[in-house]
């Protein structure tokens, strides 16, 4: 093994393919919309993208969606990276402790990760409805005019954050936390036995134990799986996509979906590639920030 990793021939051989690959299906592309997103570009244009500097960042700027969008994304990048770390060490440490039902239990909860967004959000859409879902549910149990009078699940427009976006962000929680689930088992079946029976001799209840050595055993894992879930929640699409379309009145766009409909809807590709490098620097920074804020140290286990 020695002589082949100091045999730089052989090393190039191995990397070559991922490194086509990975200059073919990610750099170039983010270089050509790096490029796109200082043209103006539209569908209908016969000469192809015309060179007009960073007027596209200006407009985006002046694009009230653009704000509510982004609003959004920060709400979602939050929301998803504080509960998905409290709900994912919550069942993970609930889970390493039970013998009977784990395996159950763990494919339940990760059953919806592996589920089409699409589907999942359309059905969801049908559960929150008026007339079809929760408030009909309600009202056949004995509230009257509950279908009349009760919340518009993914309709109201009331607020800073819409109820909408707060039941979307439910959703994506309920879908999404069996990864974080998952991710910190991982890490946590990897801890030494001989460290917890060390510290229950010496009188630490289990809830300290926790504390004190699985968290700083896992730190490494939490940075990892809050960096996943912070890049998967700016970059949120499929279930606001299906559920309300960014609706109503654009207040539950994201970055993702305003990209998508000002590329695919409007043609405008200039425009929506400026969207997409202001969503890749965000995720870029988002990260680095997230590795720089959580400490990790390796401990030997």
């Amino acid at each position: 093994m020695d002589k082949l990793l100091r045999n730089k021939k052989a090393i190039i051989v191995f990397m070559a393919p991922g490194l086509i690959l990975f200059t073919l299906i990610l750099f170039v592309p983010i270089c050509q919309s790096i490029y796109y997103s200082l043209c103006e570009y539209k569908a209908t244009s016969i000469t192809g993208p015309k060179f007009i500097g960073l007027k596209n960042y200006a407009d985006l700027l002046k694009d009230d969606t653009f704000w509510i969008a982004l609003k959004n994304s920060f709400f979602f990048l939050v929301f998803s990276c504080v509960t998905q770390l409290i709900m994912g060490l919550f069942l993970a440490g609930l889970l390493t402790n039970i013998d009977k039902g784990r395996n159950l239990f763990k494919n339940i909860i990760y059953l919806p990760c592996v589920l089409s967004s699409a589907a999942l959000g359309l059905l969801w859409m049908f559960i929150f409805s008026p007339k079809f879902g929760i408030n009909k549910l309600i009202e056949t149990l004995g509230v009257q005019d509950f279908v009349k009078n009760g919340p518009l699940w993914l309709m109201d427009t009331k607020g800073f954050i819409v109820l909408p976006m707060w039941v979307i962000a439910f959703v994506a929680l309920w879908q999404y936390v069996g990864q974080s689930m998952m991710l910190y088992m991982a890490q946590i079946s990897g801890i030494s036995k001989s460290l917890y029976e060390a510290s229950y001799i010496d009188g630490c209840s289990k809830a300290k134990s926790f504390r004190y050595i699985t968290l700083p055993l896992i730190r490494p894992m939490v940075a990892t799986a809050m960096s996943l879930n912070a890049i998967g929640s700016l970059k949120f699409f499929d279930l606001v996509f299906n559920m309300t379309e960014g609706g109503p009145n654009h207040r539950t766009e994201v970055l993702a979906t305003h990209l998508y409909q000002q590329g695919f809807k409007y043609s405008k590709y200039g425009y929506a590639s400026a969207i997409g490098v202001v969503l890749l620097i965000l995720c870029l920074l988002v990260t680095a920030f997230i590795n720089k804020v959580v400490k990790t140290e390796q401990y030997e286990m």
